[in-house]
């Protein structure tokens, strides 16, 4: 995660997207050399790890399975099951030559650059501060409210809101409050009950931007206070909790591994530690931004469980 300027943020959205096309494929001329390369009316392509995890499950063959097969089962397998698909169109999304997803023809896209434009149209200024990470499955960028801004126990705290969305199906669009401790540039997303995702069948929520993030904006102060009540909540074991609320939130191996990075540097008896001990992981370096967005998901979680 880095904090920049939703401009640069947008130039890099918009770099990425320079070789980005889509095409509706028949299926008919789809032919599979393996799970990493595809002919398309005799034209050959390589498969990135999201279009294949993509594909394999569109063709319910299990990607555990298919990874072990040598190449040549591999190709069975996909050819026979591309026969038996009901669909007579697929919709692929191509990074040049690459292709980087595969959906159904009912998918809608909601791409990062729209998101952005959708941004700069709402009147935010270019030099508006956000938190920002993006790799080739996925995006989240968090606006910063500098006017909103409050101390606990004297650490600095700005809110916002997030945005996230994937344009290879990691994840849908979605938007949520967020607070930046400014100290260590923690970020913490706090899933709400107003907080709103809309799946890839509908651009519903590009329309509906200015009052998702206006309902959204309304929820900071709550979050305000349960982030005292998390300073004043003292914790017996924090070690102990912080490795039970990975568990309970499924956090993967490097996940866990970035928790226990961070808590040196955030180490205390309140689950104001054990919060900011997610949010920082979030900041280890080498995490993708998916895994970052989950941490500090989960901080949000974890503070919205406090009573």
């Amino acid at each position: 995660m880095q904090i920049t300027t939703l401009e640069k943020a947008g130039n890099k959205i918009n770099k990425m997207a320079e070789n980005y096309h889509d095409e509706f494929i028949d299926t008919g001329d789809i032919v599979f050399d393996g799970i990493g390369s595809v002919q398309i009316a005799g034209q050959p392509h390589h498969m990135r790890k999201s279009g294949q995890q993509l594909m394999a499950n569109r063709l319910g063959i299990p990607m555990q399975y298919l990874s072990k097969c040598p190449e040549d089962l591999q190709a069975d397998n996909l050819n026979y099951f591309m026969s038996q698909e009901r669909n007579d169109k697929l919709f692929f999304r191509f990074d040049g030559s690459e292709v980087r997803a595969v959906f159904t023809p009912r998918y809608v896209p909601a791409d990062n650059v729209a998101v952005f434009e959708r941004l700069m149209d709402m009147g935010y200024e270019s030099d508006t501060q956000v938190q920002f990470s993006v790799d080739n499955s996925f995006m989240s960028v968090s606006i910063l409210s500098g006017r909103r801004s409050f101390d606990i126990n004297g650490d600095k705290f700005t809110p916002g809101v997030s945005v996230v969305n994937s344009e290879t199906g990691r994840s849908s669009l979605s938007i949520a409050a967020f607070m930046l401790r400014l100290i260590c540039e923690n970020g913490l997303i706090n899933k709400t009950e107003i907080s709103a995702a809309y799946k890839h069948t509908s651009v519903k929520i590009l329309n509906d931007f200015p009052a998702v993030l206006d309902r959204v904006g309304s929820e900071l102060g709550r979050q305000r206070d349960k982030f005292r009540i998390s300073a004043d909540t003292h914790v017996d074991n924090p070690l102990s909790t912080l490795a039970t609320i990975g568990t309970q939130f499924n956090l993967g191996k490097a996940e866990k591994e970035a928790v226990e990075w961070a808590w040196p540097y955030e180490s205390g008896e309140t689950m104001f530690q054990v919060i900011n001990t997610f949010t920082k992981a979030s900041q280890r370096e080498g995490l993708g931004a998916e895994s970052q967005h989950k941490l500090q998901k989960t901080g949000g979680a974890v503070l919205e469980m406090l009573k």
